[in-house]
Protein backbone atom coordinates (compact mmCIF):
# COMPACT_ATOMS: atom_id res chain seq x y z
CA UNK A 1 0.00 0.00 0.00
CA UNK A 2 0.96 3.21 -0.86
CA UNK A 3 0.01 6.49 1.64
CA UNK A 4 -0.85 9.05 0.09
CA UNK A 5 1.84 11.65 1.47
CA UNK A 6 4.64 9.57 -0.05
CA UNK A 7 2.54 9.81 -3.76
CA UNK A 8 2.27 13.48 -3.41
CA UNK A 9 6.02 13.56 -1.88
CA UNK A 10 7.02 11.81 -4.80
CA UNK A 11 4.58 13.66 -7.64
CA UNK A 12 5.80 17.16 -5.95
CA UNK A 13 9.37 15.97 -6.46
CA UNK A 14 9.07 15.32 -9.94
CA UNK A 15 6.77 18.69 -10.60
CA UNK A 16 9.39 20.57 -9.10
CA UNK A 17 12.70 19.27 -11.12
CA UNK A 18 11.16 20.19 -14.46
CA UNK A 19 12.67 23.04 -14.69
CA UNK A 20 10.01 24.56 -17.80
CA UNK A 21 7.59 24.43 -14.79
CA UNK A 22 9.70 26.14 -12.31
CA UNK A 23 9.98 28.81 -14.41
CA UNK A 24 6.65 29.40 -15.46
CA UNK A 25 5.42 29.74 -11.82
CA UNK A 26 8.85 31.27 -10.86
CA UNK A 27 10.65 29.33 -8.61
CA UNK A 28 8.70 28.26 -5.51
CA UNK A 29 4.86 28.04 -6.85
CA UNK A 30 5.00 24.82 -5.96
CA UNK A 31 2.85 24.19 -2.23
CA UNK A 32 0.76 21.76 -0.59
CA UNK A 33 -1.35 24.24 0.81
CA UNK A 34 -1.62 27.81 0.03
CA UNK A 35 -0.84 30.58 2.26
CA UNK A 36 -2.29 33.73 2.58
CA UNK A 37 0.64 35.90 1.16
CA UNK A 38 1.03 33.46 -1.72
CA UNK A 39 2.91 35.26 -4.76
CA UNK A 40 0.59 33.82 -7.87
CA UNK A 41 0.95 32.03 -9.98
CA UNK A 42 1.34 28.81 -8.15
CA UNK A 43 0.06 25.81 -7.96
CA UNK A 44 -1.48 23.74 -5.44
CA UNK A 45 -2.80 19.98 -4.57
CA UNK A 46 -6.48 19.33 -3.65
CA UNK A 47 -7.88 16.33 -2.51
CA UNK A 48 -6.95 12.96 -2.68
CA UNK A 49 -8.92 10.12 -2.62
CA UNK A 50 -7.79 6.24 -2.54
CA UNK A 51 -10.44 3.50 -2.86
CA UNK A 52 -11.21 0.08 -4.82
CA UNK A 53 -12.28 0.78 -8.57
CA UNK A 54 -14.41 -2.23 -7.81
CA UNK A 55 -15.73 -2.44 -3.86
CA UNK A 56 -15.50 1.57 -3.43
CA UNK A 57 -13.49 0.79 -0.30
CA UNK A 58 -10.29 1.88 0.99
CA UNK A 59 -7.55 0.94 -0.97
CA UNK A 60 -4.23 3.13 -1.49
CA UNK A 61 -2.79 1.51 -4.04
CA UNK A 62 -5.35 3.19 -6.13
CA UNK A 63 -6.00 7.27 -5.70
CA UNK A 64 -7.34 9.99 -7.53
CA UNK A 65 -5.00 13.23 -6.81
CA UNK A 66 -6.18 16.85 -8.08
CA UNK A 67 -3.83 19.65 -8.42
CA UNK A 68 -4.90 23.30 -8.52
CA UNK A 69 -3.06 26.04 -10.56
CA UNK A 70 -3.46 29.71 -9.66
CA UNK A 71 -3.44 32.62 -11.62
CA UNK A 72 -3.59 36.58 -11.79
CA UNK A 73 -2.40 37.21 -15.36
CA UNK A 74 -4.67 39.15 -17.47
CA UNK A 75 -6.36 36.04 -19.83
CA UNK A 76 -5.95 32.51 -19.37
CA UNK A 77 -2.33 32.06 -21.29
CA UNK A 78 -0.73 31.24 -18.21
CA UNK A 79 -3.02 28.93 -16.84
CA UNK A 80 -2.98 26.67 -19.77
CA UNK A 81 1.29 27.15 -19.84
CA UNK A 82 1.78 25.46 -16.15
CA UNK A 83 -1.70 22.70 -17.36
CA UNK A 84 0.22 21.94 -19.77
CA UNK A 85 3.59 21.72 -18.20
CA UNK A 86 2.30 19.54 -15.60
CA UNK A 87 0.47 17.54 -18.42
CA UNK A 88 3.81 16.94 -20.06
CA UNK A 89 5.36 15.94 -16.65
CA UNK A 90 3.07 13.90 -15.38
CA UNK A 91 1.05 12.07 -17.71
CA UNK A 92 1.66 8.74 -18.05
CA UNK A 93 4.26 9.26 -15.21
CA UNK A 94 5.70 6.84 -13.76
CA UNK A 95 6.59 7.02 -9.58
CA UNK A 96 8.93 4.96 -7.49
CA UNK A 97 7.42 4.99 -4.35
CA UNK A 98 9.04 3.37 -1.38
CA UNK A 99 11.08 0.15 -1.46
CA UNK A 100 8.84 -2.43 -3.59
CA UNK A 101 6.66 -0.09 -5.85
CA UNK A 102 5.60 2.01 -8.68
CA UNK A 103 3.29 4.28 -9.56
CA UNK A 104 1.70 4.82 -12.96
CA UNK A 105 -0.10 8.24 -13.09
CA UNK A 106 -2.61 8.69 -16.08
CA UNK A 107 -4.78 12.31 -16.33
CA UNK A 108 -8.43 11.64 -15.86
CA UNK A 109 -9.92 15.51 -16.57
CA UNK A 110 -8.60 18.96 -16.85
CA UNK A 111 -10.67 22.52 -16.57
CA UNK A 112 -9.74 25.86 -16.54
CA UNK A 113 -12.42 28.97 -15.59
CA UNK A 114 -11.99 32.18 -14.25
CA UNK A 115 -13.04 32.23 -10.71
CA UNK A 116 -14.97 35.85 -10.76
CA UNK A 117 -15.03 35.95 -7.21
CA UNK A 118 -11.98 35.34 -6.39
CA UNK A 119 -10.90 37.01 -9.90
CA UNK A 120 -8.66 34.44 -10.40
CA UNK A 121 -8.01 31.86 -12.99
CA UNK A 122 -8.62 28.50 -11.75
CA UNK A 123 -6.72 25.48 -13.59
CA UNK A 124 -7.76 21.56 -12.44
CA UNK A 125 -6.03 18.65 -13.27
CA UNK A 126 -7.27 15.29 -11.70
CA UNK A 127 -4.90 12.18 -12.15
CA UNK A 128 -5.28 8.83 -11.29
CA UNK A 129 -2.78 6.88 -10.01
CA UNK A 130 -2.50 3.15 -9.71
CA UNK A 131 0.28 1.29 -7.38
CA UNK A 132 1.29 -1.68 -8.29
CA UNK A 133 4.23 -3.67 -5.69
CA UNK A 134 6.88 -4.92 -7.64
CA UNK A 135 7.52 -8.69 -8.41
Amino acid sequence: MTAPGDLLQALFLRLKSDAPLSALLGGAGLLEQATDNAAFPYVTCGQTSAFDWNTGADNNDDQLITLHVWSKALGDAETLAIMDAIKARLTDAALVIGPRGHTRLSLEFTEARYDEDLLVHHGLLRFRALTQEDS
